[in-house]
């Protein structure tokens, strides 16, 4: 646990270049970003929202996927935040153990979605927020069943196998792509 805690704070200093660098594009108008809701309306504004979601959801998943599957990149990456990989092993902090470079590079959607989508700059900052208790929350090992939501039991599912559940809030690209594991489906079955 300590060293689960150790990686984070090591790291919380570049964790927060992300916000920075979004907060001077937007304020530089190099954006796509908005200051009021009211520039486009509630129904527009929703579809904006959803639409930034997909973009992160879809970021999220390949990038994750490949920090996996290219291997230099788990070697001397994404493997600081798996050696946290056996059940009931990690706890909130494993959501922020990663190598800083890890943790920018699975920013990074977020940052993309702004030049993507018409984003309401308020609720950019605040999913950056959500990303950080989402990814605390998925790694807490309590499994609230919850499809199609990506919750802890699918992520830890991912952490004992590194194949499977590369989603970021929901279970949708891991379903469509053939990466979705449940390990309650396996026990039905009898494995």
């Amino acid at each position: 646990m300590i060293v689960q805690m150790l990686v984070p704070m090591k790291a919380l200093p570049m964790y927060s270049a992300l916000p920075a660098l979004s907060e001077f594009l937007v304020e530089k108008g190099w954006t796509r970003c908005y200051s009021s809701i009211n520039e486009v309306g509630w129904p527009l504004y929703f579809v904006h929202v959803a639409a930034y979601l997909m973009v992160c959801e879809i970021g999220v998943y390949w990038t994750h996927r490949k920090l996996h599957e290219v291997k230099p990149l788990y070697k001397y990456i994404h493997v600081v935040h798996h050696i946290h990989n056996k059940e009931n092993t990690a706890f909130p902090f494993a959501g922020l153990a990663f190598n800083p470079v890890d943790g920018i590079v699975q920013a990074l959607p977020q940052l993309l979605a702004i030049f993507l989508v018409p984003t309401q700059f308020a609720t950019h900052i605040a999913l950056l927020l959500l990303e950080g208790l989402w990814t605390a929350n998925i790694h807490d090992c309590v499994n609230g069943k919850s499809w199609p939501i990506l919750g802890a039991g699918y992520h830890i599912e991912h952490h004992k196998t590194y194949r499977h559940n590369y989603g970021h809030y929901t279970v949708f690209m891991d379903w469509i792509c053939g990466t979705l594991r449940n390990s309650e489906d396996d026990v039905k079955k009898g494995k």
